[in-house]
């Protein structure tokens, strides 16, 4: 009997469970709604929408089991949000089949990508301050609906808050999932838990044939393409990167691109790596060891197959809980992610105000031809990096030995014993700046802060 706990222990910590049941369920009752529009958009079936929800949890189980086993590190993926966002308008008038088309033309653009590898050639010329920058401003609806979610339901949330501060005082491993089951009861007193209406119903799957229409291929495909890859991958890559996790890049999309062509005409839309749910499985409260973590991302796998295996159920759970609880959960559970990425964003000071354009216009929410507020933040911080930094060269111009008057490099990055450290190291190093609060023993070793003050 010990054995058995003790390997339960292992393979199931709580903390790594907890975080990929609360990552799934963010990521389901954020945009799951989307999915079920963009479905009806195209002429959807009821038993069509089921299909959809099934290809996206098997694709998605698939890939966070699989690819967190290859690489010991939480890799979560998700559907694509802004993509679904684009199909609930873009579908009108388009038929089924041709929808399909337009599916595998994406997922073919994306797994070309991967094949490529020059996605991964892209991100690798992203600062680290920038890319800390551009997570914090991906997540700081969350952490802000933590406390607007109390007004609607402050009693729920306040209950949250409060066991979570409690435990993390004297339990800091199990705060977030102690926090959900007081929220969980706290809803259930006030009557805004109802799950009677949920019951249980098995999807099945439904294979439509493609058709391919060269003005849907434009007009869907490579707008889906597009939005997925600037949209998603790239702040999902930055989660990765700002936590520490080396993971090759270009097989990592090149798997779900190709996960995306098997499914899709199973109603498999598009597939990316997760930026805001990864970012749960990612941080401490994930699992204390930062090694054992991508049992969250295994977690979170398993859960998303059952969200597929029984999609038709999806819309009523959806509808018996609570936004509030959601809302107060999630923001519970990056507090820390939001930190540790504040303070790599800003622990350079000469990088300091490009990071600080990247957080500010990645949080505005701001979209343009269709792309969001993820790739035109890092374009502004890299535009301000860029722009600042060959105005100090020209302004202080540079020694005899080709190093700046102010104690840096052409390039801007500093020199010298006693100096902060190299702006210039690349998100592929998998370090975080050590100027930060998190630095630790040395370069390019990434540990986490204690548990405890």
């Amino acid at each position: 009997m010990r054995t058995l706990v003790r390997y339960v222990g292992i393979v199931a910590p709580a903390p790594a469970v907890a975080a990929g049941l609360i990552a799934v369920l963010v990521g389901v009752t954020s945009s799951a709604a989307i999915v079920f529009t963009a479905a009806e958009a195209a002429g959807a079936s009821s038993g069509q929408i089921a299909s959809w929800m099934l290809a996206l949890g098997v694709g998605m189980a698939v890939t966070c089991v699989g690819l967190s086993l290859r690489h010991r590190a939480p890799v979560v993926t998700a559907w694509s949000t802004p993509g679904a966002a684009l199909l609930a308008v873009g579908l009108d008038g388009v038929t089924m089949a041709q929808a399909v088309g337009a599916f595998l033309f994406s997922a073919a653009l994306i797994t070309l990508s991967g094949v490529t590898g020059w996605f991964e050639r892209v991100m690798d010329r992203v600062p680290v301050p920038l890319a800390a920058g551009l997570l914090a401003g991906v997540l700081l609806q969350f952490g802000t609906g933590l406390f607007t979610s109390m007004e609607d339901d402050f009693a729920v949330v306040f209950t949250m808050f409060a066991v979570y501060l409690l435990c993390r005082r004297w339990l800091p491993r199990y705060a977030v999932i102690l926090s959900l089951v007081a929220g969980g009861a706290a809803a259930a007193v006030r009557g805004t838990l109802d799950l009677g209406g949920v019951s249980p119903s098995l999807a099945r799957p439904v294979f439509v044939a493609p058709e391919f229409s060269w003005q849907v291929l434009v007009s869907v495909g490579v707008p889906l393409f597009v939005v997925t890859m600037a949209s998603q991958n790239l702040p999902g890559v930055a989660v990765l990167r700002g936590d520490g996790y080396r993971v090759p890049i270009s097989p990592v999309i090149g798997w779900t691109g190709a996960t995306n062509l098997v499914l899709a005409p199973f109603g498999c839309f598009g597939m990316n790596l997760a930026a805001i749910t990864a970012a749960i499985c990612t941080g401490p409260q994930a699992h204390p060891d930062r090694e054992r973590r991508y049992l969250a991302g295994v977690w979170a796998g398993v859960f998303y197959l059952g969200v597929g295996v029984f999609g038709a159920t999806v819309a009523s759970l959806l509808a018996a809980l609570p936004p509030p609880l959601i809302l107060g959960i999630a923001g519970l559970g990056l507090l820390g992610t939001i930190g540790g990425s504040l303070a790599s964003a800003l622990g350079d000071e000469r990088s300091r105000e490009a990071a600080v354009v990247t957080f500010l216009a990645t949080a505005s929410g701001f979209t343009l031809l269709g792309v969001g507020s993820a790739f035109w933040g890092l374009l502004a911080g890299a535009l301000t990096l860029a722009v600042t930094r060959s105005w100090r060269r020209s302004r202080y111009g540079r020694n005899a030995d080709g190093h700046e008057a102010d104690g840096t490099r052409a390039d801007g990055t500093a020199v010298g014993a006693g100096t902060v450290p190299d702006a210039g190291r690349f998100v592929r190093t998998g370090a975080r700046p050590e100027s930060g609060p998190s630095a630790q023993a040395g370069a390019g070793e990434v540990t986490d802060t204690p548990e405890h003050p």
